[in-house]
């Protein structure tokens, strides 16, 4: 873990870092902040951020929407960077290499999901530990991890994703979270050629689902409310789009589909999507953290042994996987490149239903203001 986790007990060696974040629950913009920053010890590595993504999480977190947040709060999970320095214990990387950081930093390791390689879902005492805003269960210690909106950040390397060749690291940064928060669902529940696959929502994460159901052979449909988005989601390799404000349309879809994906992050009526799927389908949010906005009707449920479920990010295995799927089958986020200084903007419109589908934040831009 990174030096913003608070270890009383342990002096170590830091360095002030740059960085962009809220100072309080009363939200009115992020700011420019001062961190710090420990330099690597044992297996830890010290990388000098390129790129991060911007995440809807980001705006939920900073504004306290899940009632947990650890204030400042510098967001930030989806990280390219390159390699500057190395703990004396590390033997996956070497110096220069070119890597990124997703949404965790460390687990327990002794739980049954860690050791089954599952650190999304750690068991232990605090759960896993966010690379912001972490751990994910406050022990009350006031313990606090700061993300990717700085120049800097120093992981174990065992968190540590290797950036493959080919992958255009510009536009890289968002497989972090949206590829693999996709992909993980995918490929859990066995989504393969044939498959009819629904896409609900078509932002930052829908985007990427589409390009990764449509990679593993899937026909593939999206579901949205905005009808300037039906050329996009064609492009990226829908092979139907419907208007889910079109209730005749959605009614001549009903148990029609194996399986889909929700990445709708407000709340809203799940039994609008359950009753498009087919016997034993299977519906998964991983937009929406809380409650929907109506109680399901298991009736609905019943008569066509259908499940809904839910899923978080991805393992860091997963990650590597979707990365490496991104790179072989030349799947990329569609990106709009911004400067730190601009990510109050870059929230307003991602808020508006604005970006075209996900913010990257050029880290050049805080090191030149820092210059």
């Amino acid at each position: 873990m990174d030096t913003t986790t608070f270890e009383a007990t342990t002096t170590v060696e830091t360095i002030k870092t740059p960085a962009y974040g809220a100072t309080n629950s009363i939200f009115n913009g992020l700011k420019r902040m001062e961190i710090e920053r420990r330099l690597p010890q044992g297996d830890e590595v010290h990388i000098d951020i390129l790129y991060c993504g911007v995440c809807h999480s980001d705006v939920h977190q900073v504004k306290n929407d899940w009632k947990n947040t650890v204030y400042p709060c510098v967001p930030g999970h989806e990280i390219v960077g390159r390699i500057s320095q190395i703990g004396s214990a590390v033997t996956k990387f070497k110096v220069g290499d070119l890597v990124g950081v997703g949404c965790m930093v460390d687990s327990c390791g002794e739980c049954q999901p860690c050791k089954h390689g599952e650190e999304n879902y750690c068991q232990g005492p605090v759960s896993w530990t966010a690379t912001y805003n972490g751990p994910m269960k406050p022990d009350g210690s006031g313990a606090n991890t700061f993300g990717g909106y700085s120049t800097n950040i120093t992981v174990k390397e065992s968190f540590v994703l290797r950036i493959p060749e080919g992958l255009d690291i510009t536009a890289a940064a968002p497989i972090l979270c949206a590829g693999v928060t996709t992909y993980s669902p995918m490929k859990h529940w066995n989504v393969k050629a044939g498959d009819q696959v629904g896409i609900v929502g078509l932002g930052g994460l829908g985007h990427m689902a589409v390009k990764i159901a449509k990679a593993l052979g899937a026909n593939v449909t999206v579901l949205t409310t905005s009808k300037d988005k039906v050329a996009d989601a064609e492009a990226f390799g829908a092979h139907e789009v419907i208007i889910s404000t079109d209730s005749a349309a959605m009614k001549q879809h009903e148990a029609t589909f194996d399986f889909i994906l929700n990445t709708i992050p407000d709340a809203y009526d799940i039994s609008d999507y359950v009753s498009l799927l087919n016997l034993d389908g299977t519906i998964v949010a991983v937009g929406l953290l809380g409650e929907y906005k109506k109680p399901l009707n298991n009736m609905d449920m019943a008569m066509y042994r259908r499940t809904v479920a839910g899923s978080i990010i991805g393992s860091i295995a997963e990650t590597q996987e979707v990365l490496d799927f991104c790179a072989e089958h030349n799947i990329l986020p569609e990106v709009q490149m911004i400067k730190m200084q601009d990510i109050n903007k870059a929230f307003d419109d991602l808020l508006d239903k604005e970006v075209r589908y996900r913010h990257v934040i050029d880290m050049q831009s805080l090191k030149e203001e820092e210059a």
